[in-house]
Protein backbone atom coordinates (compact mmCIF):
# COMPACT_ATOMS: atom_id res chain seq x y z
CA UNK A 1 0.00 0.00 0.00
CA UNK A 2 1.45 3.37 -1.00
CA UNK A 3 1.80 6.26 1.42
CA UNK A 4 -1.10 8.00 -0.33
CA UNK A 5 -3.31 4.91 -0.03
CA UNK A 6 -2.42 4.55 3.65
CA UNK A 7 -3.36 8.15 4.32
CA UNK A 8 -6.66 7.82 2.48
CA UNK A 9 -7.51 4.50 4.15
CA UNK A 10 -7.04 5.98 7.63
CA UNK A 11 -8.26 9.50 6.83
CA UNK A 12 -10.82 9.38 9.63
CA UNK A 13 -8.16 8.50 12.18
CA UNK A 14 -5.97 11.55 11.74
CA UNK A 15 -8.40 13.95 13.40
CA UNK A 16 -7.06 14.60 16.84
CA UNK A 17 -7.77 16.91 19.79
CA UNK A 18 -5.55 19.90 20.40
CA UNK A 19 -2.21 18.88 21.86
CA UNK A 20 -2.36 15.35 20.46
CA UNK A 21 0.25 13.98 18.07
CA UNK A 22 -0.70 13.35 14.42
CA UNK A 23 0.40 10.02 12.98
CA UNK A 24 2.19 9.75 9.67
CA UNK A 25 1.16 7.09 7.12
CA UNK A 26 3.91 4.64 8.09
CA UNK A 27 2.89 4.84 11.74
CA UNK A 28 -0.76 4.36 10.82
CA UNK A 29 0.31 1.25 8.92
CA UNK A 30 1.38 -0.18 12.29
CA UNK A 31 -2.25 -0.47 13.37
CA UNK A 32 -2.98 -4.12 14.15
CA UNK A 33 -6.72 -3.83 13.42
CA UNK A 34 -7.12 -3.04 9.74
CA UNK A 35 -10.91 -2.81 10.00
CA UNK A 36 -10.69 0.31 12.17
CA UNK A 37 -11.77 3.39 10.20
CA UNK A 38 -12.82 6.02 12.76
CA UNK A 39 -11.13 7.80 15.64
CA UNK A 40 -13.90 6.57 17.97
CA UNK A 41 -13.15 2.93 17.16
CA UNK A 42 -9.46 3.53 17.67
CA UNK A 43 -10.07 5.24 21.01
CA UNK A 44 -12.09 2.26 22.23
CA UNK A 45 -9.34 -0.19 21.29
CA UNK A 46 -6.67 1.94 22.91
CA UNK A 47 -8.71 2.34 26.09
CA UNK A 48 -9.09 -1.42 26.36
CA UNK A 49 -5.33 -1.80 25.96
CA UNK A 50 -4.67 0.86 28.59
CA UNK A 51 -6.97 -0.95 31.01
CA UNK A 52 -4.96 -4.14 30.51
CA UNK A 53 -1.72 -2.20 30.86
CA UNK A 54 -2.86 -0.72 34.17
CA UNK A 55 -3.69 -4.21 35.43
CA UNK A 56 -0.15 -5.28 34.52
CA UNK A 57 1.29 -2.26 36.32
CA UNK A 58 -0.73 -2.97 39.44
CA UNK A 59 0.85 -6.42 39.65
CA UNK A 60 4.41 -5.07 39.57
CA UNK A 61 5.67 -5.11 43.16
CA UNK A 62 9.09 -3.45 42.93
CA UNK A 63 9.55 -2.33 39.32
CA UNK A 64 12.59 -0.36 38.22
CA UNK A 65 10.35 2.55 37.29
CA UNK A 66 13.15 5.00 36.53
CA UNK A 67 14.77 2.92 33.81
CA UNK A 68 14.56 3.13 30.03
CA UNK A 69 13.49 -0.51 29.91
CA UNK A 70 10.50 0.18 32.15
CA UNK A 71 9.50 3.31 30.21
CA UNK A 72 9.39 1.29 26.99
CA UNK A 73 7.77 -1.78 28.53
CA UNK A 74 4.98 0.30 30.06
CA UNK A 75 4.23 1.90 26.69
CA UNK A 76 4.22 -1.57 25.12
CA UNK A 77 1.80 -2.89 27.75
CA UNK A 78 -0.52 0.09 27.31
CA UNK A 79 -0.57 0.25 23.50
CA UNK A 80 0.92 -3.02 22.22
CA UNK A 81 -2.46 -4.62 21.60
CA UNK A 82 -3.23 -1.86 19.08
CA UNK A 83 0.09 -0.68 17.57
CA UNK A 84 2.98 -2.78 16.27
CA UNK A 85 5.46 -0.02 17.15
CA UNK A 86 4.37 0.33 20.78
CA UNK A 87 7.34 0.59 23.11
CA UNK A 88 9.77 1.72 20.40
CA UNK A 89 11.08 5.26 20.11
CA UNK A 90 9.78 7.42 17.28
CA UNK A 91 11.97 8.05 14.27
CA UNK A 92 10.07 10.98 12.77
CA UNK A 93 9.70 14.68 13.60
CA UNK A 94 6.43 15.69 15.26
CA UNK A 95 4.57 18.89 16.07
CA UNK A 96 5.96 18.46 19.59
CA UNK A 97 9.03 16.77 20.98
CA UNK A 98 12.79 16.76 20.65
CA UNK A 99 14.69 15.67 17.56
CA UNK A 100 14.28 11.86 17.24
CA UNK A 101 18.03 11.31 17.59
CA UNK A 102 17.87 13.09 20.95
CA UNK A 103 15.05 10.97 22.43
CA UNK A 104 17.13 8.29 24.15
CA UNK A 105 19.74 10.81 25.31
CA UNK A 106 17.24 13.20 26.87
CA UNK A 107 15.20 10.36 28.33
CA UNK A 108 18.26 8.99 30.13
CA UNK A 109 18.99 12.47 31.47
CA UNK A 110 15.43 12.81 32.74
CA UNK A 111 15.58 9.41 34.43
CA UNK A 112 18.89 10.31 36.09
CA UNK A 113 17.44 13.64 37.24
CA UNK A 114 14.38 11.90 38.66
CA UNK A 115 16.54 9.42 40.57
CA UNK A 116 18.39 12.36 42.12
CA UNK A 117 15.10 14.11 42.97
CA UNK A 118 13.78 10.99 44.67
CA UNK A 119 17.00 10.27 46.57
CA UNK A 120 17.46 13.85 47.78
CA UNK A 121 13.77 14.73 48.17
CA UNK A 122 14.30 17.74 45.92
CA UNK A 123 10.55 18.25 45.46
CA UNK A 124 7.46 17.15 47.33
CA UNK A 125 5.98 14.02 45.67
CA UNK A 126 3.33 15.51 43.40
CA UNK A 127 5.61 18.30 42.26
CA UNK A 128 8.27 15.74 41.42
CA UNK A 129 5.75 13.66 39.46
CA UNK A 130 4.36 16.71 37.66
CA UNK A 131 7.81 17.92 36.63
CA UNK A 132 8.75 14.44 35.43
CA UNK A 133 5.49 14.18 33.50
CA UNK A 134 6.03 17.51 31.76
CA UNK A 135 9.57 16.67 30.66
CA UNK A 136 8.54 13.23 29.41
CA UNK A 137 5.76 14.80 27.33
CA UNK A 138 8.25 17.42 26.12
CA UNK A 139 10.65 14.68 24.95
CA UNK A 140 7.75 12.77 23.32
CA UNK A 141 9.58 9.45 23.02
CA UNK A 142 6.94 7.50 21.07
CA UNK A 143 4.93 8.01 17.88
CA UNK A 144 1.71 8.36 19.88
CA UNK A 145 0.19 7.87 23.32
CA UNK A 146 2.80 10.07 25.00
CA UNK A 147 0.44 12.07 27.21
CA UNK A 148 -1.37 9.04 28.56
CA UNK A 149 1.89 7.14 29.01
CA UNK A 150 3.55 10.09 30.77
CA UNK A 151 0.63 10.50 33.18
CA UNK A 152 0.77 6.81 34.07
CA UNK A 153 4.57 7.00 34.43
CA UNK A 154 4.18 9.93 36.85
CA UNK A 155 1.63 7.97 38.85
CA UNK A 156 3.93 4.93 38.90
CA UNK A 157 6.64 7.09 40.46
CA UNK A 158 4.17 8.20 43.12
CA UNK A 159 2.63 4.83 43.89
CA UNK A 160 5.55 2.46 43.31
CA UNK A 161 8.50 4.53 44.53
CA UNK A 162 7.12 7.12 46.93
CA UNK A 163 4.10 5.31 48.43
CA UNK A 164 1.91 8.27 47.56
CA UNK A 165 -1.53 8.42 45.91
CA UNK A 166 -1.75 9.01 42.17
CA UNK A 167 -2.64 12.41 40.69
CA UNK A 168 -6.27 13.05 39.76
CA UNK A 169 -5.43 13.99 36.18
CA UNK A 170 -8.96 13.73 34.77
CA UNK A 171 -10.87 15.60 37.50
CA UNK A 172 -14.13 13.87 36.51
CA UNK A 173 -13.51 14.67 32.84
CA UNK A 174 -12.26 12.51 29.98
CA UNK A 175 -8.85 14.04 29.43
CA UNK A 176 -8.44 12.56 25.92
CA UNK A 177 -11.44 14.57 24.66
CA UNK A 178 -11.72 18.33 24.22
CA UNK A 179 -13.17 19.90 27.37
CA UNK A 180 -12.32 22.53 29.98
CA UNK A 181 -10.06 20.17 31.92
CA UNK A 182 -8.03 19.26 28.83
CA UNK A 183 -7.71 22.93 27.92
CA UNK A 184 -6.27 23.60 31.38
CA UNK A 185 -3.92 20.64 31.00
CA UNK A 186 -2.59 21.76 27.60
CA UNK A 187 -2.19 25.33 28.83
CA UNK A 188 -0.27 24.10 31.88
CA UNK A 189 2.08 22.02 29.71
CA UNK A 190 2.74 24.96 27.39
CA UNK A 191 3.46 27.28 30.32
CA UNK A 192 5.87 24.69 31.71
CA UNK A 193 7.61 24.63 28.33
CA UNK A 194 8.44 28.27 29.11
CA UNK A 195 9.67 27.30 32.60
CA UNK A 196 6.52 28.46 34.41
CA UNK A 197 5.38 25.43 36.40
CA UNK A 198 2.74 27.12 38.54
CA UNK A 199 -0.24 25.98 36.46
CA UNK A 200 1.17 22.47 36.08
CA UNK A 201 1.68 22.12 39.82
CA UNK A 202 -1.78 23.50 40.54
CA UNK A 203 -3.27 21.07 38.03
CA UNK A 204 -1.48 18.17 39.73
CA UNK A 205 -2.56 19.24 43.20
CA UNK A 206 0.97 19.80 44.52
CA UNK A 207 1.17 20.91 48.16
CA UNK A 208 1.42 24.61 48.82
CA UNK A 209 0.17 25.55 45.34
CA UNK A 210 -3.06 27.46 44.98
CA UNK A 211 -3.69 27.43 48.72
Amino acid sequence: MSAMDKTEHYSNLVEHPEGATPLDPDELAGLKFKHVSTRGELDQLEQAGITDGLKWLAKQKTPDVLSEAFVCELHRKLFGSVWKWAGTFRRTEKNIGVDPIQVSIQLRQLLDDAKYWVEHRTFEPKELAARFHHKLVYIHPFPNGNGRHARIMADAILTKLLNEPAIDWAGNYRLEAMNERRNEYIAALRAADEHDFSAMLLFAGAKGVGA
